[in-house]
């Protein structure tokens, strides 16, 4: 399987569009007009894995000099700050007939490591309880229940500090 992850570009709105709504319940998946923002405004800090031309999954966030995530930065891509210390990642989607093949862990390994050459401090996501041993194979440390309620849901914040 020859896998390329590469930098997103606007033309590739629909397609992570449909990638995120295959992902993740109705309540949690970013809008169009999210998404857009963020390709807009972090293109750097959104990466795509593609098969054969076909987008099958990407991973995105913003930066912040925070060390988590609080729920306003899923809409509002302007408290992006570009020079800060924390790599935010707000979705590691991979479509669903891709999953379990490395596919994911390529994307975080990539993302973790443009972040440190970028000289951040650190990673910081939510996840939910299920998957703190996937992200702690990483180096995530869990820091506890969030104060996110994104979409409803339990969430974990979890931290990678370099």
């Amino acid at each position: 399987m020859n896998i390329k992850i590469r930098k997103v570009s606007i033309e590739d709105l629909n397609k992570v569009i449909e990638v995120e709504a295959r992902c993740f319940p109705e309540a949690e998946a970013a809008k169009k007009a999210s998404l857009e923002q963020r390709i807009k405004t972090f293109p750097e800090s959104f990466l795509l894995a593609e098969i054969d031309g076909e987008v099958i999954g990407f991973i995105n966030g913003c930066i912040i000099n925070e060390t988590t995530i609080y729920d306003e930065l899923f809409n509002n891509a302007a408290l992006h700050i570009p020079n800060g210390d924390y790599q935010t990642i707000f979705g590691l989607d991979v479509i669903p007939e891709y999953r379990n093949q490395g596919i994911a862990a390529e994307l975080m390994n990539h993302f973790i490591e443009i972040s440190r050459l970028s000289g951040r401090k650190g990673v910081i996501l939510t996840c939910k309880e299920k998957l703190i041993h996937y992200y702690s194979k990483f180096g995530f440390e869990n820091k506890g229940i969030s104060e996110s309620k994104h979409g409803g849901s339990e969430w974990y914040d979890m931290l990678l500090e370099f």
